[in-house]
């Protein structure tokens, strides 16, 4: 299955750069999900690249950025600022990440499209890696 994350235009910079290996959720995915589709909020707005998943780790947050901090793509005060009050976080482990040539304007393709808060479950079947179906769940 696939899924449409929203990332941060300066997160997902990182993502496809290489220096941000792990995506930080304080929520994750229930289905198995192995490829996810980056949309970038605004001011960009559009599906820009996927990544495979190597794994998901849920852990404490100490113990997270522990396994992470090499790869975090984040300040360590940024992360302890997102998972304040959490008992539990989830790092997404990017196995290989690609930027589409063209950028999907998921708006053009979606009448009515409303970006995912945190993310959203997309229908494989109607999935075309080179020319991503928004076809939603």
């Amino acid at each position: 299955m696939k899924a449409l994350l929203s990332i941060k235009p300066e997160f997902a910079e990182k993502i496809f750069s290489g220096e941000k290996r792990f995506e930080f959720r304080k929520t994750c995915f229930k289905e198995d999900v192995r490829v996810v589709l980056v949309y970038v909020t605004m001011p960009v707005g559009k599906i820009v690249g996927e990544f495979k998943i190597d794994r998901i780790f849920a852990h404490d947050p100490s113990q997270l950025w522990e396994i992470t901090k090499k790869f975090a793509g984040v300040t360590h005060d940024s992360f302890n600022e997102y998972f304040s009050g959490r008992d539990v976080g989830y790092a997404i482990k990017i196995k290989e990440a690609r930027r589409y040539r063209v950028a999907k304007d998921p708006y053009v393709e979606e009448p009515n499209f409303i970006p995912p808060q945190s993310f959203r479950y997309l229908r494989s079947e109607r999935y075309v890696s080179h020319q991503p179906s928004l076809a939603l769940i």
